[in-house]
C-alpha cells in the first residue's frame, strides 16, 4: 500500500529543489551571456559536420629540404539546415602544423567538421570523436541506471545540473567579466545543494553533508585566495591565458581568480565525496542507536573519517596527477633541474590545487561529525 503522507514529505522537498535547480540553469544563464565575450575572428563563422565520400587527389611536393602532399576531398554535408546533402570539396596538406595537430590524413569515411570561409572556400576543422564518447557515455547512463535504479537516475540527473551549471552559467558569467570569485562561490554551493539533495533527497543527513562541505569549500577558497597572494602568481600558466586577457580589453579577466575557481571547483567533488560518506554512516549508526550522543556520533564520526581521508586524498592527488601528465613529461624531458620544473607557474598551481583540496578534505571531516552529532542526537518524532 502506498504511504501518500510520506511520499508527500519526501516528494515534495525533491520536486522543489529540481525546481530551483532549473531555474538557476534558465536564470542564470540569461544574465550570464548578457555583454559576453568573444574573439572576433571566430564570429559568425558556421560550422558543418560532414562524412568523406571521395579522395579526389594527391598532389606531391619537393623542395630542397622538404617534401609534402596536398590532398583535395570531397565530402558530404550531414549537419541538419539548407545545406544537409550537399557534396563540397576541402584540402588538407601534410606539410608542419597539419600532422602536427591532427596526427594523420583524413581517409574516406572519416567524419570532419568543416568551416565556410567568406571566400567561399571549406576549410577543415577537426575529426569528429565526440559520438564515440556518446556511445560510451549512454552505457555507462544505462548501466548506472538500471544498478543503482532511482539512485541511479538521481546521480545522473544530478550530474547533469551540475555540468550544465557550469558551462550555461559560470562560464559565460567569466568571459562577460563578472566577478569571478562570487561566481565560482555560487556555482559551488548550487553543486552541493543540488548534487547532495537531489541523490539522497532533502533530509537530516543531506542537510549535515551540505553544511559540512559549504564549511570544507570556505576553507579552501579563503586558503587559496591567501596563498596566490603570498605566492604573487600571475596566472599566465598557458599560451591561452595570455590570449584571455586580450579579449576583454577595456575589462580584463583576472587569471588568479581562474586558477581559485578551478581549485575550488575541483575540490568540490572530493569534499563531497567525504561528506556524504560521513553524514550517511553516521546516520545509520543514529538509526541503530537511536540514543547515542552528541559525544558518541562525533568520535565515531572522526574515526569514520579517518579511514576515508586517506584514500580521499589519494584520490584527489592522483587525479590532478593525472591530468597534467602531459605537460610533466614534457618538461622532464627537457629541463634536469627538478628546482626549475616545480618552481614554474603551471606545475606549482597544480600542486596548489592537490594541497589545497586535500585541506578541504582534512577540514570537512571533523566539522562534518560536529553538525552530523549535533543534529542526529537530537530526539524528533520526524525522519527529516
Amino acid at each position: 500500500m502506498i504511504n501518500y503522507d510520506d511520499w508527500i514529505v519526501k516528494g515534495v522537498p525533491y520536486v522543489l529543489v529540481i525546481i530551483f535547480a532549473i531555474g538557476f540553469l534558465y536564470f542564470g544563464n540569461r544574465i550570464a551571456t548578457t555583454d559576453m565575450a568573444v574573439y572576433e575572428y571566430e564570429s559568425g563563422i558556421q560550422t558543418y559536420s560532414a562524412r568523406i565520400i571521395n579522395i579526389v587527389s594527391v598532389t606531391d611536393h619537393y623542395s630542397a629540404f622538404d617534401e609534402w602532399q596536398t590532398f583535395l576531398f570531397e565530402a558530404e554535408i550531414t549537419s541538419r539546415g539548407e545545406r544537409r546533402g550537399d557534396i563540397v570539396t576541402f584540402m588538407q596538406n601534410t606539410r608542419g602544423f597539419f600532422l602536427e595537430r591532427f596526427g594523420r590524413v583524413a581517409q574516406e569515411g572519416d567524419r570532419v567538421m568543416l568551416s565556410l570561409l567568406a571566400t567561399g572556400a571549406w576549410n577543415f576543422v577537426d575529426y569528429i570523436r565526440i559520438h564515440n564518447v556518446v556511445v560510451l557515455g549512454v552505457v555507462f547512463i544505462v548501466l548506472l541506471i538500471v544498478f543503482g535504479r532511482f539512485k541511479g537516475f538521481n546521480s545522473v540527473l544530478s550530474l547533469g545540473l551540475t555540468c550544465s551549471a557550469i558551462f550555461a552559467v559560470f562560464i559565460p558569467s567569466v568571459l562577460s567579466g563578472r566577478n569571478i570569485y562570487f561566481s565560482s562561490v555560487i556555482i559551488c554551493i548550487y553543486a552541493i545543494v543540488t548534487t547532495i539533495f537531489v541523490i539522497n533527497g532533502v533530509n537530516k543527513k543531506s542537510a549535515a553533508a551540505v553544511l559540512g562541505c559549504l564549511g570544507g569549500v570556505l576553507a579552501a577558497g579563503v586558503l587559496t585566495f591567501f596563498m596566490g597572494q603570498i605566492m604573487q602568481l600571475t596566472g599566465l600558466t598557458q599560451n591561452e591565458s595570455l590570449n584571455l586577457l586580450h579579449l576583454i580589453p577595456d575589462n580584463p579577466l583576472d587569471l588568479n581568480a581562474i586558477i581559485f575557481a578551478g581549485i575550488i571547483i575541483g575540490a568540490v567533488g572530493a569534499i563531497m565525496d567525504i561528506a556524504v560518506s560521513i553524514s550517511s554512516a553516521l546516520w545509520e549508526i543514529r538509526v541503530q542507536m537511536p540514543k547515542a550522543t552528541v559525544s558518541n556520533i562525533f568520535k565515531s564520526g572522526i574515526t569514520i573519517g579517518k579511514d576515508i581521508l586517506g584514500s580521499s586524498i589519494n584520490t584527489l592527488v592522483l587525479a590532478y596527477i593525472g591530468s597534467s601528465l602531459t605537460i610533466v613529461l614534457f618538461l622532464l624531458a627537457h629541463f634536469n633541474s627538478l628546482m626549475r620544473i616545480f618552481n614554474r607557474e603551471l606545475i606549482l598551481v597544480e600542486l596548489l590545487q592537490a594541497v589545497i583540496g586535500g585541506f578541504g578534505i582534512f577540514l570537512t571531516m571533523p566539522l562534518t561529525a560536529l553538525i552530523c552529532a549535533l543534529l542526529f542526537a537530537r530526539k524528533t518524532g520526524s525522519t527529516f
